[in-house]
């Protein structure tokens, strides 16, 4: 398959899918007439499931008051934090088990998702993206943390020493950081903020590509509209997505995890509904023309790749791309994952040779920009992690 640059391609290949489909936006006016119709208007917006979901939002995203103490309510509180990760399909693949003078950080191995990250790429890019959440958390409380893999487990292991309390913006802008998955307002991000962002983002282990001109862009958008065409032809890919959805806050608030409709600017829904309406307005064209929206309206595109493909280095990885989220968040800079390029295994060298990587494996494919808030995903509870 040929990859184009520009626009144009990418405009002829949407005309030449003719299929009806339904886009999110008729989605919207579609679903007060079908729960009419059906007679399942009462219960999908109910007040109490908005309350509930507006408490659950208050009491997980919130910068909790530094503690002095070093027992198990300091840990339990890194803990917290280390959870307000992203985590792929917010599947919170975590486990944590605590010690006197470290926290350890486990594969839920249960929680994996083998469609789209058949090997575990993704899950420990999301461990290492908690391992930094907790390493921010930990300076803040007064507390060096230094991590190390264990190869062995699979997990990462974070000694913890006395050292000078720092709440850092990084740390400060945890509660704030999301993955906003919407336009942007299409201006560009001034150079200092982008030096920022590299400099968060640095590690002799991972290399960081900030692209940031149009015709870059656009090739990064051919080779999305490749890949997630790719993926919503893909039945395995489509059920494991669809599995983690969650349709309303109740169901978002009862679970906990999953990627809840309206942190992705949908209408709630009922279960039965969402789920069978999902097939209507989830479609190939809907999600391409949605991503050349989302790519057309970024400031940039960032691209993570570690020196070397193996879990060690997914997890530095996932410990860069936070910091990165963290800076952004904090300068005011949303960003959400385009992975789909890295995603789909006959794209990625081609990707990686497209934009310059050679034959090193990218790993992560970042957009970023200015934009508007989402209601934020949800979170289990700490207890629900602990082992």
């Amino acid at each position: 398959m040929r990859h184009g640059n520009g626009p144009l391609k990418l405009l002829a290949r949407s005309e030449v899918e003719s299929e009806v489909m339904l886009s999110r936006r008729r989605f919207s006016h579609l679903l007060p007439a079908a729960l009419v119709a059906t007679g399942g208007l009462a219960g999908c917006t109910s007040s109490e499931g908005d309350a509930a979901y507006q408490s659950s939002v208050q009491s997980t995203w919130r910068l909790g008051p530094l503690q002095s103490d070093r027992g198990i309510a300091l840990g339990t509180e890194l803990v917290r934090y280390a959870t307000l990760a992203p985590s792929s399909h917010n599947t919170q693949c975590w486990k944590f088990a605590l010690e006197n003078d470290a926290i350890t950080i486990l594969p839920d191995l249960s929680r994996r998702c083998p469609a789209v990250d058949p090997d575990d790429h993704h899950l420990y890019v999301s461990l290492g993206c908690a391992a930094e959440n907790l390493i921010q958390a930990a300076r803040a409380h007064g507390l060096h943390g230094e991590a190390m893999f264990d190869e062995a487990r699979g997990a990462i292991r974070i000694a913890l020493a006395n050292a000078p309390a720092e709440a850092t913006e990084l740390f400060k802008a945890i509660p704030s950081r999301q993955s906003t998955r919407a336009e942007y307002d299409g201006k560009p991000v001034a150079s200092d903020d982008l030096k920022r962002l590299q400099a968060a983002a640095f590690s002799d282990r991972v290399r960081l590509l900030l692209l940031t001109d149009r015709p870059a862009i656009d090739n990064v958008l051919d080779f999305v509209i490749q890949g997630n065409t790719a993926q919503m032809n893909d039945k395995a890919f489509v059920d494991e997505l669809k599995a983690w959805i969650r349709f309303n806050g109740a169901d978002a608030v009862r679970l906990g995890d999953g990627l809840f409709s309206m942190s992705s600017g949908n209408p709630q829904a009922p279960d039965w509904l969402g789920r069978l309406m999902f097939g209507w307005f989830f479609t190939p064209k809907a999600e391409n023309e949605k991503y050349a929206r989302h790519l057309r309206s970024s400031a940039g595109v960032a691209v993570f790749a570690g020196a070397k493909e193996d879990a060690a280095h997914w997890v530095e990885v996932g410990r860069c791309y936070e910091r990165f989220a963290l800076q952004a968040t904090a300068l005011g800079i949303r960003t959400a994952h385009v992975n789909m390029p890295v995603e789909v295994a006959s794209l990625r060298p081609q990707f990686a040779a497209a934009i310059g990587l050679g034959r090193t494996r990218a790993d992560l494919v970042i957009r970023f920009g200015r934009g508007p808030t989402l209601p934020p995903s949800l979170r289990r509870p700490v207890q629900a992690v602990l082992v």
